[in-house]
């Protein structure tokens, strides 16, 4: 680390201030840009999901799956596809088994 003397101030600073000014500048500059949400039609979501595209719209007919709708067209979130697949998900036997043995460990320490 330099020793500045108090006259030395004033041009330290002013290069401090330039290597800020191009460091903002780099990483403005490199920053990626900003994620936008994946918007999906009727193919691109039946794809997505590996299921027909007649399969997909009985789903949607249904109301089984989440959509949004824009005159006649279907339009699909990504992130709500990907949260609709998580919400199906089926637990293990060894969760169930497990969930069962804390739910009679919960019984015993009431009676």
């Amino acid at each position: 680390m330099d020793n500045y003397t108090f006259d030395q101030l004033p041009q330290a600073m002013r290069l401090l201030h330039e290597k800020m000014d191009r460091l903002e500048l780099l990483l403005t500059e490199h920053q990626p840009p900003q994620d936008t949400e994946t918007i999906f039609n009727v193919t691109q979501a039946a794809a997505f999901l590996h299921l027909s595209v007649s399969t997909l719209y009985v789903k949607v007919c249904h109301r089984e799956v989440p959509f949004n709708k824009r005159g006649k067209r279907l339009y699909f979130y990504k992130t709500e596809l990907d949260a609709w697949v998580r919400k199906g998900r089926k637990k293990t036997v060894s969760e169930i088994q497990e969930e069962a043995g804390q739910h009679l460990l919960i019984g015993k320490g009431k009676a």
